[in-house]
């Protein structure tokens, strides 16, 4: 963690399940589905587990969970090779492409959000586990319904995705903003907190919205109230425990939030501005 007092100019967001795709279901699904291909039937919880990686890594660790090692032994009588990632890797990208280009949608209040941040002074930065040529879709669609942050790193745009720093660091450099304790990583999975805990900057977490929750918007005004709040803290919980500085439901609260990690009352600080 950062040292105090603060000196905020940026804040790094992620995409999906934090600022896109309430419920951070899109790559779920598909993780599941090209686990199928290969006749093995991974459950959701399990392609959720990996999830804020890059999606090669993501695959290999889904690939090396002893449960889904040994369905897989079963199935082709050896363990999956780099070639079987592979094969996995190239599916999955236009499954992804195809889903994303149909169900990305900005999570409600984000956009305002942001523009308040935009209004205090802060460069607005993201980073994605998604490839670049995944983002060539979601980036365009998001411009639509108002949400365009100033820069995106893509994790093959580095040499190692979360939980290493490099995508926070780069999108800092694009943005011009140093040191990174003068930034704020915000991400709904515990990889991404790491990741920006390794770069030297403050940690946020979202807990509705995104992977942890899994669930869709309409889902979760399903769920009772006190089921919801159960869930929700024991994410806190667990957030916190892997290093988050705070935990949000939402990036809604980001700005009123901010101003308690400054630890000063009044309005969100504004940021300061590098000469």
């Amino acid at each position: 963690m950062p040292t105090s007092p603060l000196d905020l100019q940026a804040v790094l967001l992620d995409w999906a399940g934090t600022t896109v795709d309430y419920g951070s279901r899109a790559p779920a699904r598909v993780f599941v589905e090209v686990f199928r291909r290969q006749g093995v039937e991974i459950t959701m919880g399990e392609a959720r587990g990996p999830m804020g990686r890059a999606k090669w890594d993501h695959l290999v660790c889904l690939a090396e969970l002893p449960r889904v090692a040994g369905l897989w032994r079963q199935v082709h009588g050896r363990a999956a090779t780099e070639a079987d990632i592979q094969v996995m890797y190239d599916q999955f990208l236009p499954l992804q492409k195809e889903l994303l280009s149909r169900e990305t949608e900005v999570i409600p209040s984000v956009v305002p959000a942001v523009e308040r941040l935009r209004q205090a002074g802060f460069r607005i930065g993201s980073t994605t586990g998604y490839t670049r040529e995944l983002m060539e879709v979601v980036v365009p669609l998001a411009a639509g319904q108002g949400y365009t942050p100033d820069v995106t790193v893509c994790a093959d745009d580095v040499l190692a995705g979360r939980p290493a720093p490099w995508m926070n660091f780069q999108a800092a450099q694009q943005l011009g903003v140093f040191p990174l304790s003068g930034v704020v990583v915000v991400d709904d999975t515990p990889v991404g907190i790491e990741a920006g805990r390794n770069a030297g900057a403050w940690a946020v977490a979202v807990s509705q919205t995104g992977n942890a929750l899994g669930l869709s918007e309409e889902e979760v005004r399903a769920l009772p109230a006190t089921e919801l709040e159960r869930r929700l803290a024991a994410i806190e919980r667990e957030f916190y425990a892997c290093g988050a500085d705070l935990v949000i439901r939402s990036v809604a609260e980001l700005p009123e939030r901010l101003v308690e990690l400054q630890g000063r009352p009044g309005d969100l600080p504004r940021a300061r501005r590098m000469s």
